[in-house]
């Protein structure tokens, strides 16, 4: 596909065109995750990921894993990466049982690109769910460590044929698992629309907003503002609407240059509002579907998947 602003994108992004490469696709993924969030301010009509690039280059935005690993696949393809989309499933971190590869996430691998440590030279990518790994991982069985952080690879236990990363004990959800099946955006348009208007709908109601970085990840639920790290998780409520565009700007890269001032006021009034309003807690889990925390695990205070 063609006719994508590569310059453009890798601005965004704070990075220099470079050829194909295992630590090349190191710094986009890490540069992707730490300046592009997951962030539901609003409600996308649809997934198309050339709308995306225009969400993600053109109006200084992010979105869900459709929008921004969608976009991703796209810039990687014309950068010369030999790069597909797989269909995936990603466990809460309240949810004893693996999700499988329902479609319900995806995530990206690329080949072709052995390095010391994977000379089998697969990776996997995901830039689109807020946390999990920085860097990309080797499509291999092993424990790897980023940082403060350790992931392991192993074949998938809910999807046959599939793999599984379980995610380090100090994030929010507990792993993703998914199919090596190539698919493309269009096949998860109908279940984006299910999500976003029934079962996730909860993640535009109070406008989450997450992007993850070397040592943790920072997450913004309504107003509530929460840093995850080594330490563990620190939160404050943010009351004005300064603090929560501060927030958005300066934390989450979201200044927002294609609105008003109006609006982007207008932003922090209705999710103010509504957490204000009513009951999180109730809303994210319903009287009959509470699913058991681990203990231990303050971390998960308030995940959102």
């Amino acid at each position: 596909m063609s006719g994508i602003d590569i310059s453009a994108y890798l601005a965004r992004l704070g990075l220099p065109a470079a050829p194909p490469s295992a630590g090349a696709l190191a710094a986009l993924h890490a540069a992707h995750v730490e300046r592009v969030p997951f962030e539901t301010l609003d409600r996308p009509p649809d997934i198309d990921p050339r709308r995306s690039l225009t969400r993600i280059v053109g109006q200084g935005r992010g979105g869900v894993c459709y929008h921004l690993n969608g976009a991703f696949h796209l810039l990687l393809r014309e950068l010369g990466y030999r790069v597909g989309m797989h269909a995936a499933g990603v466990q809460s971190g309240y949810n004893p049982n693996p999700a499988g590869a329902n479609g319900t996430h995806n995530v990206l691998t690329v080949s072709g690109l052995p390095a010391p440590g994977n000379p089998g030279g697969r990776w996997i990518l995901d830039v689109g769910s807020g946390e999990g790994f920085h860097r990309p991982l080797p499509l291999a069985p092993g424990t790897y460590t980023q940082g403060p952080f350790t992931y392991r690879v192993r074949p998938s236990e809910a999807t046959p044929g599939g793999w599984r990363v379980d995610y380090d004990r100090l994030e929010s959800c507990s792993g993703v698992d998914f199919t090596l099946e190539e698919a493309t955006t269009e096949q998860f348009a109908a279940t984006f629309d299910r999500l976003a208007d029934q079962e996730m709908s909860i993640f535009f109601v109070y406008g989450w907003v997450k992007r993850h970085h070397a040592t943790g990840f920072d997450e913004l639920i309504g107003c509530q503002l929460s840093a995850v790290g080594p330490a563990g998780r620190t939160t404050r409520t943010l009351t004005t609407a300064e603090d929560y565009l501060a927030a958005l700007s300066q934390i989450f890269g979201l200044t927002l240059p294609h609105l008003t001032d109006e609006e982007r006021h207008g932003i922090w009034e209705r999710f103010h509002h509504i957490w204000t309003t009513r009951d999180f807690r109730k809303d994210m889990f319903p009287a009959g579907n509470r699913r058991h925390r681990p203990q231990g695990d303050r971390n998960r205070e308030l995940s959102p998947q």
